[in-house]
């Protein structure tokens, strides 16, 4: 079960407080609270929350009502599912009004305008704000990210702007990067075997000096790593003019998750991200979690690319 442990916002107002109770509940639903009651909230137990609960809770007192924040293992007689079941419901409801949104901006079959780049910009940023607090990775979340990418798809190819370089030049190197790889990391050590040098090996360590015939990538002046807009996976592909099938839409995913701009509506990466920061809380070493981040890059990429 993701959580264990739950906080509780109990709160009353003055009825004089109308202006402050409508304040309130606006930020009880940018948080993403789920309400059990009339005038209790909850979230799951994370220091973030807490501190947000504690920030209303002040505020409710401010303006001559009580507030009790509470940590809970259990609410009332509700399982740990029935309480997520109400996230996934507020969420799926939030991603339904976009998904709205979107089908409305969707050129008719008898003309072939497109929507405003403005007005999709908007709908990615009301996704995103929603994705900020879907605790539970709600599947609706997907139906929009798919319904999103229809209005403006992803490029097929990469950008063909900066030096290029030949794989021919990096055969059995050794490459270097941070310690403690996440998303960008693991995705591009699986395109260097893959697609560059089948026999590279890697090291982690932030000092330069300690490998110095090594590549470094994605990390301070590496030589390759976060070029303009592009995560380090982009800049592979562009540097290197790698066009296999998939990839174009793999990048966008690994750009999704690392770089958060909003630029692409994917979100699959997010779960594979969850997945290696969990095997880093469990103590694997950064050549297991390489290891084991490939078996997830190579299930992600023959979904894309039906390989």
């Amino acid at each position: 079960m993701p959580e264990t442990c739950w906080l509780i916002l109990l709160y009353t107002l003055p009825a004089k407080q109308a202006s402050t109770r409508l304040s309130v509940w606006r930020q009880l639903k940018r948080l993403g609270a789920v309400s059990l009651k009339t005038s209790a909230f909850i979230l799951p137990d994370r220091p973030e929350h807490e501190e947000s609960f504690q920030w209303l809770a002040q505020s409710v007192r401010q303006n001559g009502g009580d507030a009790t924040l509470l940590r809970a293992a259990q609410v009332d007689a509700l399982s740990d599912k029935e309480v997520i079941d109400l996230f996934q419901e507020s969420r799926a409801s939030d991603y339904r009004e976009i998904l709205l949104s979107v089908k409305a901006l969707r050129p008719a079959k008898s003309r072939k305008a497109e929507p405003e780049a403005a007005e999709v910009e908007r709908l990615k940023s009301r996704y995103q704000a929603v994705r900020r607090i879907d605790f539970f990775d709600c599947p609706v979340a997907r139906d929009v990210a798919d319904a999103l990418q229809a209005l403006l798809p992803v490029p097929s190819g990469i950008s063909t702007k900066g030096p290029k370089v030949k794989a021919k030049d990096y055969q059995k190197r050794q490459w270097q990067t941070r310690p403690r790889p996440e998303l960008d990391r693991v995705a591009s050590a699986w395109l260097i075997r893959h697609h560059i040098d089948p026999a590279a090996t890697f090291v982690f360590s932030q000092d330069r000096g300690a490998f110095p015939d090594a590549v470094s990538y994605d990390m301070v002046n590496a030589d390759f790593g976060h070029e303009g807009d592009d995560c380090t996976f982009e800049t592979l592909l562009r540097r290197f003019g790698l066009r296999g099938k998939g990839l174009a839409e793999l990048a966008a995913i690994i750009h999704a998750a690392d770089v958060e701009d909003g630029k692409y509506p994917k979100v699959e990466g997010l779960g594979l991200l969850a997945v290696l920061r969990g095997w880093r809380q469990m103590g694997l070493t950064d050549d297991e979690i390489l290891q084991r981040g490939w078996s997830l890059i190579d299930g992600l990429h023959r979904s894309i690319s039906g390989k």
